[in-house]
């Protein structure tokens, strides 16, 4: 499902962008006057989670959480512009039948994007960048203890529209997916049991509402 929202926010900004030209700008040269654009949204957190324990040999998942998501962005020419992105959420993990325990993450995403139509009322986007996922809250469970997971560094891809209602308010449609591998370390008693590379891989599809100024 994740991947089929994608396929479909990139067709549509190629059949915008192809169509740009022919699109009447009508709602005026708003570049000109807004450089900034805020939005926020509701996501669901996607990962992947899959990895094996050393140990154990059980095999890792993570599962999916929705949060609120911020953003702010900078235009830096009428079709160039950077956003940062900020949410949190808690997800369980897993190793086989396992539940492990819980953990927040915290994962600043930084991308640069290009806006085929800034000033249009359909306005299509991408975006590539990188992310930082610190992972703090740690909380285990079922009869485990000492649960810790590394943070990381992932390349994050992006793709997404704009419905402009009017020169200032309009809603988004975002699909992100960040490639991303933790470490994940817990001890069942005296046995510290570990899964390194665990790939979180996450999908983060979000709607709200965009505002720019």
């Amino acid at each position: 499902m994740s991947k089929l929202l994608l396929t479909a926010l990139l067709a549509g900004t190629g059949l915008a962008a192809v169509s740009a030209p022919a699109m009447a700008k009508d709602l005026g040269d708003t570049w000109s006057k807004e450089r900034f654009q805020i939005r926020v949204r509701a996501i669901n957190v996607t990962p992947d989670g899959s990895g094996r324990e050393s140990v154990t040999g059980l095999e890792t998942d993570v599962d999916h959480a929705y949060t609120p998501e911020i953003d702010l962005t900078y235009f830096f020419t009428e079709n160039v512009a950077a956003e940062l992105i900020a949410a949190t959420s808690s997800h369980k993990i897993e190793a086989g039948a396992s539940d492990l325990g819980d953990a927040w993450i915290l994962p600043p995403t930084l991308t640069l994007q290009y806006h085929f139509s800034p000033d249009s009322k359909i306005s299509p986007y991408v975006g590539a960048g990188i992310n930082y996922s610190m992972f703090y809250g740690e909380s285990s469970a079922g009869g485990f203890n000492g649960l810790d997971v590394d943070g990381g560094f992932g390349l994050a891809f992006q793709a997404g529209v704009d419905y402009w209602l009017n020169d200032n308010w309009g809603l988004n449609l975002d699909a992100k997916y960040v490639d991303l591998q933790v470490d994940v370390d817990v001890n069942s008693g005296s046995t510290a049991l570990n899964a390194d590379d665990v790939d979180l891989d996450p999908w983060i599809l979000g709607a709200g509402v965009s505002y720019r100024f």
